[in-house]
């Protein structure tokens, strides 16, 4: 109750503290977080589930042969104190077959109604009503509860298929607008819902992808030589100026005048030129992109293509197109949950090469392009270089006058060459940097689902009783008749009677949570008088941690001469604890506590089960003599993850 009082005080200092901070700013995402988390915790969806009391932890021992149902209950009744009222759909004759030694009223109850199709409802602490485990009944019975889940990552209509696919719910509303699903069933299937939209109900993975797209260009290009003139023309041109008509006159008088010689101009020419460059082209774009979404980068043109259609009549229409140029670039991430990142990539580099006219006049354009398309793997951080893609061009183009320019030595002055020489490639460096991962919600990994009858019932097992000697309730002359005899614990360890001896019993709850702290007690019922006494408890260290032991209400205040002595090596799984006293001892109560936290790192089934031993026990009277106890029984303890 102390620690439940310290959590709420927490829980309001919390709620305080986040609304003060949305008074300043009222967007601040942490603070509203805190408040829904808070109200969500305080929610209640009316009153409290009533409980049973302490009698179904008593153990008995039963042993019934084709026993009437009613008979069990009734035995059970008059034992423990609880009460039981039976649907009138119960059949009178209904029989069962118990044979259980050492066993909580509670767990014969469960297996007793399970194994006979019946079903329970606890009407309040000591109250129970049985009911045949029919859907008609159930619907009569059993309450339902209305749970609201808003979910802020998971996609409404998917996580609506799961929970009706898994927890069998029929009564449900989804509202894609407010991603709001409503349910209504029973609690245990409420429960198993909220566990199911936990694990569902997660940030999607983004990644930051550096890239890097380098051109590197070489071109190199001589153009030495003397171009001649590829065309000399002789003709003759008369005194009318008329090129190729002359007189007779002036044929039969012909000249030099007359003689016209044509070629180009300049007459010849001298090339010197070299051409020597690089060039380096650099795109580095960052981008961020969901898991498993598509990105696309395009740097370059948007070149005009015009397409022009005639038709039967004569009308001219045209159309403009747009053709992408330059870089294309398209990355899908896939984010493993170890941080690694499989990338999808498609790389696209083109660019103009040369126009071309159609007949009709139309102006077209030839492109070059490179692509390429790979998947890969890489680590958070990790850079990988994409190479390779490379166009190389050697062109040789020679002009020479007939004759002389093939001429040895000599023929270089004659003729031209031209030679150009490029080299172009592509490189791709892409780095990928997880900026979020999925964050798995700690102890939701594999967790009872119940059957398939009722989802989210508490599994089917038997917890140890916390007493081994039990005495019988009845003989054979009982109520179970010849065939059933019944008895209920309470004998004195080792055959003592009432004041003639000690006896001692653990006392754990039944289950805890994962990281959890629990006590478990030493209980001691005495009226003879003890001065001291050791006391040796055995436990799974992975499973279980030792926090510190207490002295209980029966010995006394720290004095001289009273000592209380704690011995727990680490991870040894075993504590050692001795009490002295100068006083007398006797009573009945709470001799000491020890204090354990359970394990939120073992692995194992869900919930597993955790023993807790006594190795020995010893105490000495007040006359100085070791008295003869008998050890308790072990408790179990189930840690849910």
């Amino acid at each position: 109750m102390a620690k439940d009082l310290g959590r709420s005080l927490q829980e309001v200092e919390l709620h305080d503290t986040a609304r003060e901070i949305l008074a300043e700013n009222s967007s601040n995402r942490d603070a509203l977080a805190v408040i829904r988390r808070v109200d969500s915790a305080n929610a209640r969806p009316g009153p409290a589930a009533p409980k049973l009391g302490a009698a179904m932890r008593k153990p008995v021992t039963l042993e019934f042969r084709d026993a009437s149902v009613r008979s069990v209950f009734e035995l059970l009744s008059r034992n423990s104190g609880l009460n039981f009222i039976f649907d009138r759909d119960v059949p009178a004759d209904l029989k069962t077959t118990v044979f259980v030694r050492d066993t909580t009223v509670e767990d014969v109850i469960r297996f007793v109604l399970v194994t006979s199709q019946l079903e329970s409802k606890v009407l309040n602490e000591n109250t129970i009503l049985i009911y045949p485990n029919t859907p008609a009944k159930a619907q009569n019975y059993k309450d339902l509860v209305v749970r609201n889940f808003y979910l802020e990552n998971a996609d409404v209509k998917r996580t609506a298929d799961m929970i009706k696919a898994l927890v069998k719910t029929r009564d449900m509303f989804v509202d894609e607008k407010l991603n709001l699903i409503v349910m209504r069933d029973t609690p245990e299937a409420v429960r198993m819902a909220e566990r199911l939209v936990a694990n569902q109900d997660l940030a999607e993975p983004e990644v930051m992808l550096e890239v890097e797209v380098l051109e590197v260009a070489a071109n190199l290009q001589n153009q030495i030589g003397i171009q001649w003139p590829s065309q000399l023309g002789v003709g003759v041109v008369g005194a009318a100026g008329t090129p190729g008509t002359i007189t007779l006159p002036e044929w039969l008088n012909r000249n030099a005048g007359l003689v016209r010689l044509t070629v180009s101009d300049p007459l010849f020419l001298l090339s010197l030129r070299k051409q020597d460059g690089s060039t380096n082209i650099l795109a580095n774009p960052r981008i961020r992109v969901k898991n498993r979404e598509k990105a696309r980068v395009h740097i370059g043109d948007k070149v005009p293509v015009i397409t022009t259609t005639t038709t039967a009549t004569g009308f001219v229409a045209e159309s403009v197109n747009y053709l992408d140029v330059g870089l294309k670039l398209e990355v899908e991430p896939n984010v493993y949950l170890e941080n690694d990142v499989g990338i999808r990539i498609g790389l696209e580099v083109s660019s103009i090469t040369g126009t071309e006219r159609s007949p009709s006049g139309t102006q077209t354009y030839r492109v070059g392009t490179r692509n390429a398309n790979t998947v890969l793997r890489l680590r958070d951080g990790e850079t990988q270089v994409l190479a390779g893609l490379i166009s190389d061009e050697d062109r040789r183009t020679a002009t020479k006058v007939p004759g002389l320019g093939d001429a040895p030595v000599v023929g270089r002055l004659f003729s031209s060459n031209n030679d150009i020489k490029s080299k172009t490639e592509i490189m791709l460096l892409i780095t990928p940097r997880v900026v979020r991962n999925i964050s798995r919600p700690g102890g939701l990994e594999e967790y009872f689902s119940g059957t398939d009858a009722s989802v989210g019932a508490a599994p089917l097992n038997l917890s140890p009783a916390p007493v081994t000697a039990p005495a019988p309730m009845g003989g054979p002359s009982g109520p179970s008749g010849p065939s059933g005899q019944a008895g209920q614990a309470g004998q004195s360890a080792n055959g003592s009677g009432p004041g003639t001896g000690a006896r001692f019993s653990l006392q754990a709850p039944p289950q805890v949570q994962a990281g959890q702290e629990f006590t478990v007690q030493l209980n001691m019922d005495s009226e003879a008088p003890l001065r001291n006494g050791t006391l040796g408890l055995s436990y799974d260290s992975k499973q279980l941690i030792f926090v510190r032991a207490e002295p209980g209400e029966l010995l006394p205040p720290p004095s001289p001469g009273t000592s209380f002595n704690v011995t727990a090596p680490e991870n040894a799984g075993r504590i050692s604890l001795s009490f002295v006293s100068n006083a007398d001892i006797k009573g009945k109560g709470t001799a000491a506590r020890v204090v354990f936290r359970a394990s939120d790192t073992a692995g194992g089934t869900i919930p597993q089960s955790v023993r807790i031993n006594t190795d020995s026990l010893s105490v000495i009277g007040a006359n100085a003599r070791v008295q003869t106890v008998q050890l308790p029984a072990p408790v179990a303890v189930n840690i849910i993850r």
